[in-house]
């Protein structure tokens, strides 16, 4: 194997050895094919991004052999997750030009309706998952979908791009980790091109090689010539057969080289010209088609008629897609999109009913649904053996096996990630963030990915995260926040926070029913301390129905989680006052009919949260009534919420940020307008 650095010294390095290894004619002569067909389509595509006729381009030219030479390695129905610069690898799949041409004109024929450009987008006709802006979770994403296949017993390689900026990401980390742990088939390509935008790599990492990395996690590594179309394909085709027999994630490190800029706009003027001679002369095409030549393998006739019916296709594509017509917009179906349908399906319960606590509810749904779902996969911290640090799966190890109840490393982003993999894959997840606050750490995959992948290209999101939350047991700002307002502005996730054993159940069991992901917040001070007599029987409950615990004409009182619990005991100290109490249950969707109807018929309206005052659900609800509700209102909407600080540790602090007391204040002062 032949290794190059990225400013050599010596020009007589420059000479590439192709082995064949015994690999036919036909395979041989199709690796320069498919490398010769993006390389045409990008030509293309430069000419008409200067006409003005596709928006930007991101250039793979000169990458072309890791993308051709992986992609051939793998069986067509092993799941590859590419970048902006591996045209090749949708090409060599076989994707349609016209699609392609449609996708980055933003046409109806493309992948995302119009709705996200490039190759942001996926393909499950293809097996290809396209990625996001944000480099690294399509990392954690390849791991899912590779434990997927391992619970499923195929014995498949997920292979996963990344440049050498994305291996500064803590994503490529987790991920490595998580896949080093869980003894994944996943091949993590990095292509080192010398620049992340423009900046050189040894303004990005210390170690001589990004191979190296892969020793930090017991991880096997390579080191390729990445413009070697042959090395690349027979070192991956070897490495994949292994793989599937002795499940590992490898390293791949392909050394190769970015003759463009980032995209087009950013030019190359920070690359210096002899390091831009060195590597025009290692052209991946140019130098594999001398090969084929010396070899009698290609002739010009060969070559021409190769070009001729890619060109023919280019053209005839491109006919197609300028004659489509600008994407109409409908704005029921962008709406409707954000969420992939789902029929609700309702079950009752019989009879039969025991007291148990919120936590013992949880855990009975999780543990019905494993038992409905053989799909279901539980991931967390320290969630089997253990039973979780509030013992919601405490023996399901035994019930259902480590395999379905999975130990996570601390490593929330990954996990996430690995949730949607298992989604795309058709199964189910529902992972536990072990405090709400940590989700702060899983945040990106949660609402850059699980958010807008269905909106995006039609892939949705069978995910659902458990967040224990909330204040009043002295836990102190990393381990109390009730942060919903974070994921209730997202379009695309769905919010859900009971106060009751019995909604609890229900609705954890609708949640991991719903295809699309879910936040299900459960406050850990009503864990132990809430009872009710609940149904020993699954059952599901409605999202977007909110519960209306007492009713009056006095006031409105809308809240959720510990807030109804504060509104019951202050309305049981003051008899006097006769209210329409509203437990939300469900804050996305959200029941505003009922929040309407009450409004109109008592004239006030308390809002009460145990969030932060600013930018919470309650002021949304606020908003929602002066408009549609004014003329019914006899005093101003009053919000009630949490100081404007974290969450404090001592007592007598907590009890002064959280809301409680002030609530009683509130409704007095509304009672008395």
């Amino acid at each position: 194997m032949v290794f190059y650095y990225f400013y050599p010294t010596l020009y007589n390095a420059l000479f590439m050895e192709y082995l064949d290894k015994g690999i036919s004619k036909e395979i041989q002569l199709k690796l320069y094919r498919d490398m010769l067909k993006p390389r045409m389509v990008e030509e293309k595509m430069l000419i008409l991004l200067r006409q003005g006729k596709i928006s930007k381009w991101f250039s793979g030219i000169g990458q072309e052999a890791i993308s051709v030479g992986v992609t051939n390695a793998l069986q067509d129905d092993e799941y590859i997750l590419p970048m902006h610069r591996n045209l090749g690898v949708f090409t060599t799949r076989g994707i349609p030009l016209a699609k392609l041409f449609s996708q980055w004109q933003g046409k109806a024929n493309g992948f995302t309706k119009g709705r996200d450009r490039s190759f942001h987008f996926g393909t499950q006709d293809y097996h290809i998952v396209g990625m996001i802006s944000h480099l690294g979770p399509q990392l954690g994403v390849a791991d899912g979908i590779a434990l997927a296949n391992t619970l499923q017993k195929k014995k498949h390689v997920t292979a996963v791009f990344t440049g050498d900026g994305g291996t500064s990401e803590g994503d490529f980390h987790e991920a490595l980790n998580v896949a080093a742990v869980w003894e994944l088939p996943v091949l993590f390509c990095i292509e080192n091109n010398g620049y992340g935008l423009s900046t050189p790599t040894n303004e990005q990492y210390r170690c001589k090689d990004l191979a190296d990395k892969g020793i930090g996690y017991g991880i096997e590594s390579h080191i390729l010539d990445g413009n070697n179309v042959l090395e690349v394909y027979n070192t991956v085709r070897e490495l994949c057969e292994s793989i599937r027999e002795h499940s590992r994630p490898v390293l791949l490190e392909f050394k190769t080289f970015r003759m463009r800029g980032h995209e087009e706009a950013s030019g190359t003027k920070y690359v210096p010209e002899a390091l831009m001679k060195y590597w025009g002369q290692k052209d991946p095409v140019l130098n594999y088609e001398k090969f084929l030549y010396d070899k009698e393998l290609l002739s010009d006739s060969l070559k021409e008629e190769m070009k001729k019916v890619i060109e023919q296709e280019i053209d005839a594509d491109l006919e197609k897609t300028f004659a489509e017509n600008t994407i109409s917009l409908i704005e029921s179906k962008e709406l409707n999109d954000v969420y992939k349908t789902f029929e609700y399906e309702q079950i009752n319960h019989g009879n039969i009913v025991k007291n148990i606590r919120l936590i013992d509810a949880i855990s009975e749904s999780l543990k019905q649904s494993m038992e409905r779902h053989e799909g279901l996969v539980l991931m967390g911290q320290d969630i089997a053996e253990y039973g979780g640090v509030f013992k919601a799966t405490e023996g399901f190890v035994a019930l259902f096996g480590k395999a379905r109840v999975r130990n996570t490393p601390i490593c929330e982003s990954a996990i996430v990630a690995a949730a949607m993999g298992l989604s795309i894959r058709g199964m189910k997840a529902v992972m536990e963030m072990q405090f709400a606050d940590f989700s702060s750490s899983g945040f990106n995959p949660i609402v850059n990915y699980l958010a807008k992948s269905h909106y995006r290209w039609g892939q949705h999101a069978d995910v659902v995260i458990r967040m224990p939350c909330g204040g009043g047991v002295g836990a102190g700002p990393f381990h109390s926040q009730t942060n919903e307002a974070w994921f209730t502005k997202t379009p695309g996730l769905k919010v859900i926070y009971p106060a009751f054993p019995y909604d609890a159940k229900g609705l954890l069991a609708t949640a991991i029913n719903d295809p699309n992901p879910v936040l299900f917040f459960e406050h850990k001070a009503l864990y132990r301390s809430m009872y009710q007599e609940v149904p020993t029987d699954y059952y599901t409950l409605p999202f977007g129905k909110a519960s209306i615990l007492k009713e009056g004409a006095d006031v409105s009182i809308v809240t959720y989680g510990a807030g109804v619990h504060w509104a019951l005991d202050t309305l049981k100290e003051n008899p006097a006052i006769e209210a329409d109490l509203i437990d939300l249950r469900s804050l996305q969707p959200l029941d505003m009919d009922a929040v309407y109807a009450s409004v109109k018929k008592t004239g006030k309206l308390v809002i009460l949260q145990e969030d932060s005052l600013f930018g919470g659900i309650a002021s949304d609800i606020s908003a929602l009534v002066m408009e549609q509700c004014f003329e019914f209102l006899d005093a101003p909407v009053k919000r009630v919420g949490s100081r404007e600080t974290p969450i404090p540790f001592a007592k007598n602090l907590e009890e002064n940020y959280l809301p409680k007391k002030r609530f009683k204040e509130a409704l007095l002062e509304v009672l008395a307008y």
